[in-house]
This record gives structure tokens, sequence and C-alpha cells, in this order.
């Protein structure tokens, strides 16, 4: 599966650059992966957010956005590879995403009700996909 994973900046703290490189190689077994880091000056332009996007099946993640636990994240993966569609994961900045990103967006994901530090959402979310990717595969990480 075709994932690209699209931010707001880059983690900036020590754990969250260690967390980030870590699931992203972790992913990386599991999906073809690229990433779309933008400047923090573009957090509020959903245009440039959206055209790094393209075409692609558009997830933003917003706090009011469906929850999923892991086996259920599985089963929302499996079906978006058997559309054989690049899935865009977009996590805005500090603020969250602009509306008009969430409007367009194929689909509203939530990490959960709690809010999260910037650096750490970027985390948890490869965390997130990677577990999920572990559950499809029939690993046993999700225990």
């Amino acid at each position: 599966m075709k994932i690209h994973l699209i931010t707001i900046g880059k983690p900036k703290l020590v754990y969250a650059k260690l967390g980030w490189d870590e699931y992203f190689g972790r992913l990386g077994h599991y999906h073809q992966l690229r990433v779309t880091q933008l400047a923090d000056k573009y957090a509020d332009d959903a245009d440039k957010i959206l055209a790094a996007a393209g075409s692609s099946y558009k997830v933003a993640l917003a706090i009011d956005g469906q929850q999923f636990g892991s086996r259920e994240l599985a089963d929302f993966l499996q079906k978006r590879e058997l559309a054989a569609q690049e899935v865009s994961f977009i996590i805005g900045g500090p603020e969250g995403l602009p509306e008009e990103v969430i409007a367009k967006a194929d689909f509203r994901w939530s990490l959960g009700r709690l809010t999260l530090p910037h650096d750490l959402a970027m985390v948890n979310l490869l965390e997130t996909l990677y577990r999920s990717s572990t559950i499809i595969a029939g690993h046993p990480y999700h225990k």
C-alpha cells in the first residue's frame, strides 16, 4: 500500500525525532512510504496542504473525526489497500488543520479525545499505523 504522510513541521523534540525515525523505519517494512513535511508557515494554507495530497485518498487527522481501535484501523487500511489508491494521512500543526482541508478530506480520523503535543501526535500517528499493519500481517505486536 502507498502511504503519504503529510505533516506541518518536523518533530522538534529529541524523543519525537527518535520516535519518528523508529516507527517510520518499521512502517516502511509494510508499506511504500513518502513524506511531505511542510514548513510551519503553511499551517493555515489549505491550498498548499491539499496540493501536497494531490489526488490521493485524503485522511485528515481531526479531533472530531472517527476513532478506531487497532483492529478497526487495520480493517480500514485493508479496505483502502483494496482500492489501490495512495492514502495521505494529513496532520496539521499545533492548532490542527484548516477547516477547508477537513471539509475536502475523504475521511476524518481522530487519534482520540486527548490533546497531544504536536510532536507526540506525529509519533503516535506512525506507531498507530505500524501497530495496525502488524495486525494485518498476523504479527503479535498488538498484544
